[in-house]
């Protein structure tokens, strides 16, 4: 008997995560690594985990993810987003949950691009009257 694997991509600011869920006992993989050892931060594993924790289905699903792109935070945020979505293609029951838990909704904030003529994206160059 096969297990049926469930897909969802999840991005955050410059992150890409792509994320398979099938059902087992909650190990959850990161580009091969077990997520412990690739999300040293307790935090950014509690952010892995939200999904689950908001359709009480904890333990319930193994995730197998490979993530590229940004930094840590915005890796797992890509992963919870993924996670989110391939929940949502298992059982489209869970839609008010994760749509309660904001964890559908891709954070479309991005770094603001340096424009000419300034220091930084938004900070002028200091102004000097004589």
């Amino acid at each position: 008997m096969s297990t049926q694997t469930f897909y969802g991509t999840g991005r955050r600011k410059t992150s890409v995560a792509r994320v398979w869920v099938k059902s087992g006992e909650g190990i959850v993989r990161i580009n091969r690594k077990a997520l412990e050892e690739y999300f040293s931060r307790e935090i950014l594993r509690t952010l892995v985990r939200q999904p689950f924790e908001a359709t009480d289905t904890l333990g319930k699903y193994d995730v197998m993810a490979t993530v590229r792109g940004g930094g840590l935070t915005g890796q797992a945020e890509a992963v919870r987003h993924g996670i989110a979505r391939a929940l949502l293609e298992i059982d489209s029951t869970l839609r008010p949950y994760l749509k309660k838990a904001n964890l559908l909704t891709r954070d479309p904030r991005k770094k603001e691009r340096k424009k000419y003529g300034q220091k930084a994206a938004r900070k002028r160059f200091q102004y000097t009257k004589r």
